[in-house]
């Protein structure tokens, strides 16, 4: 397993950007790397299952032949501060399951906000440059969102 630190300073309010973690339909429109789509759908008790579609016919998933899916759940909120969620890839591969915590701080930064986020627990099968660049990817698509 590994952990990924990625940052980002955003051109946003620390309110919008807490809004664009934890609303499904602006997650939908961001949290996923280049060559991929998003489908977020809310489930009970606060948890939403991602569904990551892969663009290129060849591309291999972790769910479905096409597609990476994982269940997640906010397990800590703090208004404008603090994400805590627990991601678990649904997957028969045992190379692949557990839950990954995903933590993102935010702060005040120069007019905007500084984003750090720490992916914990992710699985060993997953390169952690692949996983890095994926959030950066991510997050390139957020401040873009943002700056709409």
């Amino acid at each position: 397993m590994s952990t990924t630190r990625v940052s980002a300073r955003l051109r946003a309010p620390r309110a919008a950007v807490y809004r664009a973690l934890t609303d499904p339909a602006l997650l939908a429109r961001w949290r996923f790397p280049d060559g991929m789509t998003s489908v977020v759908e809310p489930q009970e008790h606060g948890a939403f299952r991602v569904t990551l579609r892969y663009d290129a016919p060849d591309a291999q998933g972790k769910t479905t032949a096409h597609s990476d899916a994982y269940t997640a759940r906010f397990t800590r909120l703090v208004r404008d501060e603090l994400v805590v969620e627990v991601d678990e890839f649904d997957t028969t591969d045992p190379a692949l399951a557990g839950p990954m915590t995903l933590t993102v701080t935010l702060r005040d930064h120069d007019g905007g906000t500084e984003l750090l986020a720490v992916h914990e627990g992710v699985p060993a099968a997953i390169a952690p440059e692949d996983n890095a660049l994926g959030w950066r990817m991510a997050l390139d698509r957020l401040a873009a969102l943002l700056a709409a």
